[in-house]
């Protein structure tokens, strides 16, 4: 007999897409042949049957067959990019996301009663491919998942190393994804790893699980996690330097970037690790600090000028770690109002109309007006330093919602009509390399 409380956790684990987990749970056991009535919150935040280490990462390669392009871990280990579930409707709503692919097994061993509840519930979880292509084109490179874990918490993650990696100190772009999306979407809807197989980097991108936040959103409105040497940021600053360790890459070009939730946590990790990063890219994101609830952070999103939203606020945080931000100006999730907050949290800003002054006759600030062929016009903002060098850039989409500019259709919350925000972001890191005396530290 299945009790109410195994089909609740068959429930939780098809909406994180783990068919395999629910269905396994529906039968009576977990993989490995344990019950599934006290592990669950460790293997959804360290995956099944992995073991984690204390401060270390564990890499294992993943090869799973689906009949189609399915959410979470579904991704080969050496594909570039497998397709995450539709897309919900807002960064906090509760939708469904996809779930399909074949169960080894099938249904048997279920009392027909639960087989019809499981097809239900299966079935239920299917949500449209919004035009997504039917395979994947593989790249070279290997993408492999492990997980971290410290004083904090632990995270999944999935790592991209490029064909072109034999050891050397590649530089290294950390992805956080927005809600409801996980590494294999995030991946797929910005084509960051074929950039990477281009350009000779490596991408890190940490998972946040639905344990964590029941739409898998990085909790940046949390007082606990914006704190340097807590929360989600210890935890995610502690998987770049281990991922550096282990593969010896350049500690001194190392980049993190975000959308939505993900963006305002890219925020956050400038503002309590600016001696770990070297630039820092937001796309539809808010600033570091403006929120300290879900109520606040509702607000914040939809514009709201409140005692957290004000710009006094927002101003008494800063950091020195060159920024690229990107916003579409007709974006009804998070407000286009926050791009704005969020660029004036950057000091680059307040030194590059220093630097101005200083430099009779120097423009520390350039306006530029764009139009993609068949696509949105954008107006680019750059402030330079003293060296001549962009430290600040502010990209508005005029047009676009709450999507990844210049993204692929194969991940959710992507817009092909925009500028291409991946590869703009990546020019952008490239040119900063973080000094070996460059503190950098934020002020509260």
């Amino acid at each position: 007999m299945i009790d109410a409380r195994r089909m609740e956790e068959a429930t939780r684990l098809t909406r994180a897409g783990k068919l395999h987990e629910a269905m396994a749970m529906l039968q009576g056991a977990m993989p490995g042949g344990k019950s599934g009535t006290g592990d669950e919150e460790a293997r959804d935040t360290c995956g099944s049957a992995r073991n984690v280490y204390e401060g270390t990462c564990q890499v294992i390669d993943e090869e799973v067959s689906v009949s189609k392009p399915a959410s979470a871990e579904s991704g080969s280990s050496r594909t570039g990019a497998a397709t995450g579930g539709g897309a919900p409707s807002s960064a906090f709503g509760h939708t469904r996301q996809a779930a399909s692919g074949t169960i080894p097994g099938g249904e048997i061993g279920l009392p027909s009663a639960w087989r019809e509840k499981w097809r239900q519930l299966r079935d239920s979880m299917a949500q449209p491919e919004q035009g997504r292509g039917s395979s994947e084109t593989a790249l070279p490179g290997a993408f492999t998942a492990g997980c971290f874990t410290n004083h904090a918490g632990s995270r999944d993650y999935k790592l991209y190393l490029p064909s072109g990696y034999h050891g050397q100190a590649l530089p290294l772009v950390v992805m956080l994804h927005g809600c409801t999306q996980n590494p294999d979407d995030f991946a797929a809807g910005t084509n960051m790893n074929r950039l990477a197989e281009e350009q000779l980097f490596c991408v890190l991108y940490p998972a946040q699980p639905m344990t964590a936040n029941s739409n898998k959103c990085w909790n940046w409105f949390k007082v606990e996690d914006q704190q340097r040497d807590g929360g989600e940021p210890s935890i995610l600053a502690g998987m770049t330097r281990q991922v550096i360790d282990t593969y010896g890459l350049d500690a001194s070009r190392t980049y993190v970037a975000g959308l939505s939730a993900g963006g305002a946590m890219a925020t956050t990790m400038a503002m309590t690790y600016p001696d770990l990063y070297a630039a820092v890219g937001m796309h539809s994101g808010l600033p570091h600090g403006v929120a300290q609830s879900l109520p606040d952070a509702l607000g914040a999103m939809q514009g709201g000028t409140g005692p957290l939203a004000s710009s006094t606020r927002v101003s008494t945080w800063e950091s020195r770690v060159p920024a690229i931000v990107f916003h579409g100006d007709r974006d009804t999730t998070v407000h286009p109002s926050n791009a704005d907050r969020v660029a004036a949290q950057y000091a680059a800003s307040r030194a590059a109309g220093e630097s101005t002054n200083s430099r009779e006759g120097s423009a520390g600030k350039t306006v530029e007006q764009g139009q993609v062929p068949n696509g949105y016009a954008y107006t680019k903002t750059s402030h330079q330093d003293a060296d001549g060098r962009s430290c600040l850039e502010q990209w508005v989409i005029h047009g676009a919602g709450h999507a990844w500019s210049g993204g692929d259709a194969r991940g959710s919350y992507t817009d092909s009509k925009g500028p291409d925000a991946a590869k703009e972001m990546l020019r952008f890191f490239l040119s900063h390399a973080k000094s070996a005396d460059r503190s950098g530290r934020s002020t509260p």
